[in-house]
């Protein structure tokens, strides 16, 4: 499979038969941290989520949202909607249709407190690989923030912390994250089961809907 060289829309054919390869990359950080990956046309915003949260990785402890042609998308909250602006549904909104109207950047939020900002890029679309499973993780730089390590701020402060003996939060940051820090490793060993397990889990919802479209017939 060659993924187009220039974004283009799909036409008439099928989101069920297209992929997207997507860009995350983490805002305000250098050097960059980011991910590449490829996932189906047909994903939801919600299972968009999930894929940025297994490619970084993330452990999905906190909130989410995406901002797109002016609108946000995340999982409705009535006092969300009460106090600030319009959410609409993560679960419904489907990449492929974003892409059909354009828009091949979204920005993401994950963690209101820590507010890890994302910018998500479509850099092509293609036809699906029969023989692959999608999502599938295609190649990344640099390890993502430990969760709640405290914002750009936080994580600024963690690194210096860790990579010093001799400094004061040296031991107690350490035993706080519980496990080595190598920050140029993008932790591919944890990405790919993560993305593994999400492409699993889409194979047996494509089976369990063909088996119960054949049944209703």
């Amino acid at each position: 499979m060659e993924l187009e060289g220039a974004i283009c829309k799909t036409g008439g054919m099928s989101h069920a038969d297209r992929i997207a390869r997507i860009m995350i990359q983490l805002d305000d950080w250098q050097p960059a941290i980011w991910r590449r990956a490829e996932v189906p046309l047909t994903t939801t915003l919600k299972a968009l989520h999930d894929v940025i949260q297994a490619a970084m990785p993330f452990d999905d402890y906190h909130l989410f949202e995406f901002r797109a042609d002016g609108k946000r998308y995340a999982i409705p909250d009535p006092e969300w909607d009460s106090l600030r602006d319009k959410t609409y549904s993560a679960k419904t909104m489907r990449l492929g249709t974003l892409f059909d109207r354009g828009i091949t950047q979204l920005a993401y939020t994950y963690d209101f407190g820590d507010d890890w900002r994302h910018t998500i890029t479509i850099e092509a679309a293609a036809d699906a690989d029969p023989a692959a499973e999608y999502p599938r993780y295609i190649d990344g730089a640099g390890r993502a923030p430990p969760e709640d390590v405290g914002g750009i701020p936080g994580f600024e402060l963690f690194l210096d912390a860790i990579a010093d003996p001799k400094h004061e939060q040296h031991r107690e940051l350490k035993r706080w994250h519980g496990r080595p820090f190598d920050p140029a490793h993008a932790a591919e060993d944890e990405i790919q089961p993560r993305m593994q397990t999400l492409a699993r889990r889409r194979a047996l919802g494509k089976a369990g809907f063909e088996k119960s479209r054949s049944q209703a017939r």
